[in-house]
């Protein structure tokens, strides 16, 4: 489904009158427009499935030979945003870490951080975000050893509601081997 662009640009110009202000003057002439190429942009991951970002992103490379077993891929503090569902409020100073076990592929470092930006460009939840990216990772690499830890600030705490500033969310997915193996989860932490 694509995101209508008119339909966000008609329904921006009743917030604004449902706010009490005229979206005739001259500062809120254009905001209906702008809204809708802003929506476009920071909500281009719901035009796709987690399937199609593992298609857009899947480019693997053979692993490199490892004398004692699996090398261990973490790509550490790659920086997204992302709206929550519940709100349409910003998860902001969010901070994700990925990483595997690579099952014979591995996937190039800047596809893992293009994962989860195009996957933080949804409405969200932080569990849901952590569990696309990992769904993504294991289906373009094969590997079930899995783990995305994210920490974020949520404007429907900091800025609304309870007002707590300095509140922080941690999540982790872990799967496969991060779930049971104390070493590998302090080594992603």
């Amino acid at each position: 489904m694509a995101i209508d662009r008119e339909a966000i640009k008609y329904h921006i110009r009743g917030i604004i009158e449902a706010l009490g202000d005229d979206p005739e003057r001259e500062g809120l002439r254009e905001t209906p427009d702008r809204v809708a190429r802003m929506y476009a942009e920071v909500f281009e991951g719901m035009n796709y499935s987690n399937h199609d970002i593992a298609q857009m992103f899947g480019k693997t490379f053979e692993e490199p030979c490892s004398e004692h077993g699996h090398n261990l891929v973490v790509v550490k503090d790659i920086e997204v945003f992302s709206h929550c569902e519940h709100h349409m409020a910003l998860m902001y100073d969010m901070r994700v870490t990925v990483a595997y076990l690579p099952n014979k592929r591995v996937i190039g470092l800047s596809k893992i951080a293009r994962i989860a930006d195009m996957a933080a460009k949804r409405l969200q939840l932080q569990e849901r975000l952590g569990a696309d990216i990992a769904d993504i990772i294991q289906e373009i690499t094969g590997s079930d050893d899995v783990a995305v830890c994210i920490e974020a600030s949520h404007s429907c705490m900091t800025a609304r509601g309870i007002c707590r500033p300095s509140a922080k969310t941690y999540t982790e997915t872990l799967r496969g081997k991060f779930e049971t193996d104390a070493s590998l989860q302090n080594r992603i932490r």
